[in-house]
């Protein structure tokens, strides 16, 4: 008689609403736990940090309660300031499927994660994506248009409903945005140029909704701290439009400095990329997916 196999790995990628305060980010990282680090990308400009976990069925659970709370503690949204749209101090919590035999698992463990957050943090939780209860709660965007005082307005008015927690925003920690999804990634190019404008008329052209590139977000942005307009973009099936023609896309409409991996990507997402663009603090041990895992063991 055997015993059953270890259940695979799943990988979450909660984002928080901090991006500058060390020691915060630290206090948070360590309430992820049990969930494994396997990267934490934080940015002062966005001032958003994005931590990717690993964690088997219901380690990873017990990680991000443990971590929303934390986080619930550490960030006060009444004096947040930041280039990137937001509505939470944990602003977003997918837990990713890497394939269609984790996707059972993955919402699971979603929902046993929201469903806590809700109970036992008193902090709305609102499904998006694929688990999204109203067609209007789908789209993560049209949730955050306005911001967290415009979502608690609509929480307050009926218009938006938590599928978990109480039915009205936290006063310093606003509301969870929760999802189970595929693989998604997160990639900024950074003009050569300072112009803010340009970054938003390239975002408008080559994101999906404006008759760009399938599967596309993308939002232009102003960096004070690096001093550089930024096209910021969330692939969501890479294999459809690989970074290369992100990053082509960008070249044929302004000149490109460098580019940015947020968090980790599988490695498919970079067949073809141009070899003269630099990325910047990009590793292929740390930041390809399938690396990062191996090296769990």
């Amino acid at each position: 008689m055997t015993d059953d196999p270890a259940p695979e790995l799943l990988t979450a990628v909660p984002n928080v609403s901090d991006g500058r305060h060390r020691q915060a980010l630290e206090r948070i990282e360590t309430a992820f736990a049990p969930a494994r680090l396997l990267d934490l990308h934080a940015d002062p400009d966005h001032n958003r940090s994005v931590f990717t976990l690993a964690g088997r069925q219901g380690e990873l659970a017990d990680g991000l309660v443990s971590g929303a709370r934390a986080a619930v503690a550490a960030i006060d949204l009444t004096v947040h300031g930041g280039v990137h749209p937001y509505v939470g101090a944990l602003d977003v919590l997918p837990v990713v499927y890497r394939s269609e035999a984790q996707r059972g698992p993955a919402c699971a463990e979603l929902l046993t994660a929201a469903g806590r957050i809700g109970t036992e943090l008193e902090l709305p939780v609102i499904l998006y994506g694929e688990l999204a209860t109203r067609p209007e709660q789908r789209e993560r965007a049209a949730l955050r248009e306005g911001g967290p005082a415009r979502l608690a307005e609509r929480i307050a008015a009926g218009e938006v409903v938590p599928d978990f927690g109480p039915a009205r925003a936290h006063p310093t920690a606003g509301v969870v945005l929760a999802a189970a999804r595929a693989p998604l990634v997160a990639f900024n190019v950074d003009l050569a140029v300072p112009d803010l404008a340009l970054a938003r008329r390239i975002a408008a052209e080559i994101r999906e909704a404006g008759g760009g590139l399938p599967g596309v977000r993308a939002i232009g942005l102003y960096l004070d701290h690096r001093g550089c307009a930024q096209v910021s973009t969330n692939v969501h099936d890479h294999r459809a439009t690989p970074l290369a023609e992100i990053v082509a896309a960008v070249r044929a409409r302004a000149p490109v400095a460098e580019a940015e991996l947020v968090g980790l990507a599988p490695a498919a997402a970079f067949d073809g990329f141009p070899a003269d663009v630099p990325l910047r603090g990009f590793s292929a041990e740390r930041h390809l997916l399938e690396n990062a895992l191996a090296a769990l063991g």
